[in-house]
């Protein structure tokens, strides 16, 4: 007769024993998730906004240089203009792109072997995210932080774009750039809905994809319109500044008034 074999003992889980593996990286554990999740937030909030108010805003363009400049004295005016600045649109936006350059660089593309909509999806979010973030770069050096200050002189700002587009290469440079931020910016909104849960399944995403498709294009032609207006012929060889200073030490003196009822032909203001 055989003899059964006595069961074996069971694990004891505070035995010292290791566990062979790596566990995996659930939802909600460790700085990579919360870093992720906030680098797909401020790409929607604030700097998405902001993409959106900036191309709103240029599009002033077409309506001349004046108008431009009211614009950008609009936005520069204010109140904690600077604050404001700093809190939602520079510290948030250099976040995500350096944090964005750190995934991108971590990454590895494989569209050669399986080219599938996703992978390329992917790989034209990391390539559109580098354009970008050289696009940016250069111009807030070259619009925000040299030549003349346009926070300070509004009037100038039209005329200070109008140089710049002149170059060809630079022209050329900012409409890729344009069309890169655009579709960067449309297919994150549709990366956020897919990881924040907003779009569930196969069918959402794909009805939602047309929706982002649509708010990329339409941007996309929003900014190309107002860029190429600093070059209508109509606006050619804007004045240096439309919204010049008045001189410093110039006060137009008061009006000399009589007072009422007087007879005094000495007051002054009188008409003899």
């Amino acid at each position: 007769m055989a003899a059964i074999a006595p069961p074996a003992p069971a694990s004891n889980p505070h035995s010292g024993s290791k566990r062979r593996g790596v566990q995996p990286l659930r939802a909600g554990q460790g700085h990579d998730f919360l870093l992720r999740r906030l680098h797909s937030l401020t790409g929607l909030l604030p700097i998405g906004a902001f993409l959106v108010e900036h191309i709103v805003s240029n599009y002033e363009a077409v309506n001349g240089p004046l108008a431009y400049a009211q614009q950008v004295k609009f936005l520069n005016g204010l109140p904690l203009v600077r604050v404001l600045e700093w809190a939602f649109i520079f510290i948030p936006l250099a976040y995500h792109a350096l944090y964005g350059v750190y995934i991108g660089i971590r990454g590895r593309s494989n569209v050669n072997v399986y080219p599938w909509a996703g992978n390329w999806g992917y790989y034209a979010q990391r390539i559109t995210g580098y354009i970008a973030f050289v696009y940016i770069c250069y111009h807030l050096y070259s619009q925000r932080f040299s030549g003349v200050s346009l926070p300070e002189h509004p009037g100038a700002a039209f005329h200070k774009v109008q140089m710049e587009l002149q170059h060809p290469l630079i022209l050329s440079a900012y409409v890729i750039a344009m069309v890169a931020t655009c579709w960067h910016f449309a297919y994150g909104i549709w990366l956020f809905a897919a990881k924040w849960g907003i779009t569930p399944g196969n069918v959402a995403r794909k009805r939602f994809g047309y929706v982002c498709a649509a708010v990329g294009s339409g941007l996309c032609v929003l900014g190309l319109i107002g860029m190429f207006a600093f070059l209508n012929p109509k606006y050619a060889n804007a004045p240096d500044d439309v919204m010049p200073e008045q001189p410093a030490g110039i006060v137009l003196p008061a009006p000399n008034v009589a007072p009422a009822g007087s007879t005094n032909p000495s007051q002054p203001g009188e008409v003899r």
